[in-house]
């Protein structure tokens, strides 16, 4: 397998930043981390083996891009706005440099997937739901789809257009709709131990779907299936078998 690690200065979040490839050819999918984690997680908790497959056939290339949240959402010490300020920082990163990056050095063209879990499966819903122009298919497993938990229920603009539940409800732009409508939006939780809050947030995103005659594929796993890395191993195997790579 063909992997290459990069570090470049962000102009957007003004540090340099890490990020790391997988794969020779094929469609890339944006992993953002789970909760304080970084851009070698989604290879030390086995999940890029899983994808080994679909990555040695040329199928799929991962980007394994490294996180802000210890500066934006989990950062306890800053207020509520200055979090929403420093994740949309961190939201140009992604879609004007990152995006940028990977057409031109791989020159790929086309719509990405994105995909994560846990506070990754947040991220990486809200990327498509907001820019649809730049991806076109999600794997979301085990997320929670508002701020609160982490902000409490400070709301602004910003905090607004972050917070899936919070916006799409609203949403009648046709821009918007028509693409999400083209697009594969995948939702998957578990129904075991630490999914209760995952569980709750994504059946709402289903109902709110639903509402807004949006496509998607919403799963509820069994009883035995918790919130950790053996579980999302085996989802993303699943669901990548479905896609047509």
């Amino acid at each position: 397998m063909q992997i290459e690690y990069h570090k470049f200065w962000s102009e957007s979040l003004g540090q340099d930043m890490e990020l790391k490839l997988y794969g020779h050819a094929g469609k890339p999918m944006f992993v953002f981390p789970s909760s304080w984690n970084h851009f070698y997680e989604y290879e030390d908790r086995g999940m890029v083996a899983a994808c080994e497959n679909f990555i040695n056939a040329g199928k799929l290339m991962i980007v394994a891009v490294d996180s802000m949240d210890a500066q934006s959402w989990l950062n306890k010490w800053a207020h509520p706005a200055d979090r929403a300020i420093r994740h949309n920082q961190y939201d140009n990163y992604i879609v004007r440099e990152v995006n940028h990056f990977i057409r031109n050095h791989r020159g790929v063209t086309g719509k990405f997937i994105t995909t994560g879990c846990s506070l990754g499966a947040y991220h990486a819903l809200n990327f498509l739901l907001r820019h649809p122009d730049v991806f076109d298919t999600t794997i979301a497993l085990s997320g929670a789809y508002t701020l609160d938990s982490l902000i409490g229920d400070y709301v602004d603009e910003n905090v607004y257009y972050n917070s899936p539940m919070r916006y799409l409800p609203n949403l009648d732009n046709s821009w918007y709709l028509d693409q999400y409508r083209q697009s594969r939006i995948i939702l998957c939780v578990g129904q075991g131990k630490w999914e209760d809050r995952m569980r709750q947030d994504t059946a709402a995103m289903r109902d709110i779907f639903v509402r807004k005659n949006i496509p998607a594929q919403v799963e509820f796993w069994g009883e035995d299936v918790y919130h950790d890395w053996p579980w999302w191993q085996k989802q993303i195997y699943h669901f990548l078998s479905q896609l047509n790579l």
